[in-house]
Formats: structure tokens, sequence, C-alpha cells
């Protein structure tokens, strides 16, 4: 005879959901409310004047500018490298595969450092690229770097699974009908991928947005130049201006909360076409 099968107490799950909820309202939900409360603290006129003072308003383009170059750029990447990967055998795939995981396992002051060692004033490469007027290292190029280093596994990592998961008959059907492979990527694969995509697209801009450690070293902290919104938190915040801080941190904070939004949003309707 077959053991029926029950639910938990009605206090096991009563208990659970509490210590959820508490959790979640500890080290999530009070944060957030205090970082807004604190942005607001001097009203609205020094909110508006934080986040629009000269210094703010270029670590926001910067940091925007960063998000615009890194997030196409991966998402190319990580397309190109999930097709490979989950749709062709050779060699050296369990090798690709891993040095894409690469970036999870180093820390981000580390990978600001290889830079530094590879394209600083010292390293072999550095007094080639002062002789040809290239600055790397402390400006945009080596910011773009560092944080293209850190956020090109989110793409690759939501795809791999996604095709590896749809095969092959598809795609080898449509080639068989006589279409070229760029018809068959945006015709079969492209639309059974999108939600992956976007979902992956999501993750990179966020972890693009809040970026510090690499960045952190690589930047020089130049303000008004090299500054993006999470380094200019960091200077406010020294400097004990603390409305100031986390007026910016309050504009990250949204960012985080419509990123939030819409990474439901696309589970959601991943979930349905699924169903």
């Amino acid at each position: 005879m077959k053991k029926q099968i029950t639910s938990e107490p009605f206090i096991v799950r009563i208990s659970l959901t509490f210590i959820a909820l508490a959790f979640l309202t500890l080290f999530l939900i009070l944060p957030l409310i205090a970082i807004f409360v604190k942005a607001f603290d001097q009203g609205l006129d020094v909110y508006i004047a934080s986040i629009t003072e000269p210094d703010a308003l270029s670590a926001i383009k910067l940091t925007l500018l960063v998000v615009s170059i890194t997030v196409p750029l991966n998402t190319l990447f990580g397309i190109f490298a999930a097709w490979l990967i989950a749709k062709f055998n050779f060699k050296g795939k369990s090798v690709l595969t891993t040095i894409i995981d690469i970036p999870f396992s180093i820390s981000p002051v580390i990978a600001g450092l290889i830079f530094v060692l590879l394209f600083g004033a010292q390293s072999s490469l550095g007094q080639w690229l002062i002789d040809h007027n290239m600055k790397i290292i402390f400006a945009v190029p080596g910011i773009v770097l560092a944080t293209l280093f850190v956020t090109f596994p989110f793409v690759a990592r939501e795809l791999i699974p996604v095709m590896q998961m749809q095969g092959k008959s598809e795609e080898e059907a449509s080639l068989s009908l006589g279409a070229s492979g760029l018809k068959t990527f945006f015709y079969v694969t492209l639309p059974n991928i999108k939600w992956g995509l976007l979902y992956g697209v999501i993750l990179c801009s966020a972890r693009a947005i809040g970026e510090f450690g690499a960045v952190s070293v690589v930047s020089g902290h130049i303000r008004g130049l090299t500054n993006t919104m999470t380094l200019h938190i960091e200077i406010l915040y020294n400097e004990y201006q603390f409305t100031a801080a986390f007026a910016v941190a309050s504009l990250m904070s949204i960012l985080a909360i419509i990123t939030l939004i819409i990474k439901n949003v696309i589970e959601y309707r991943d979930g349905g076409s699924r169903a």
C-alpha cells in the first residue's frame, strides 16, 4: 500500500514563511528603504542638486557609456559561444566552457590588477602605448575592458543550456530545406532563444552598472573623467557627503528595481511560452 503524500504541517509552513519574510525584510527591504530615506533627508531640492551636479552627471554618463559598449559586445560573444558549444562537438569544448566561467571564480579586484599588469606604465606594453599616445589604464578604455571581463559569461551561460535543451533538429530541417545559415539563425534559432537572450542581457547590464572592484583598480578615481556611479558614491561617502552619496545610490537602486521587474516579466513570459 502506497503511503499518501501530504503537505507539511501548518506550523512548519508558517514558520518557514516567517523566516523567509524576516530575512528579506532585514537584509533587503529595510536597507532599500534606508537608501531612499537618507537620499531625501534634506529635501527634494538637495536630492536633485546631488544627482545633477557635474561630477554626478559625468559618473552617470560614463556608466551608461560603459554599459552601451560592453552589453552589445557580450551579447554577440554569448550568442556565438553558446551556438558553438551547444551545436557542435570539437576538441577543446570543455576548455572553452571553463574559460567562460573564469570571471565567476576570479575576484574583480584581481581582474583589474591583471589589466594594470598588461597595460600599465610599468608593463611590457606600457612604453609602446605611451609612445603612441594610447591610454588604457586610468582611462575609459581600461574601464570598458575590466567591465567586459567581469560580465562576459552572463549571456553565454544563459544561452548554453537553452540551446542544448532545444537540440539541433529544427536547424538541420531548415538547412535541409534550402535555407541559408543566416536565415536559419534569424528565423529558427533566435525565436527559440529570445527569452533566454533577454534574460542574459538583463543580468549582464545589471552587473555592468554595479561593477566596483575591477573598475576601481583601473579607473584612477579621476573626478569627472573616470568615475562611474559606484566609484562616485564611494568618494562622496568617504567625504562625509552622505545625502549626495545616497542620492546617487538611489538612482542605482531604481535601476536595480527596474531590472528586477524586467527579469520577472521575462521569466513569466518564458514560463508561459514553455507551457
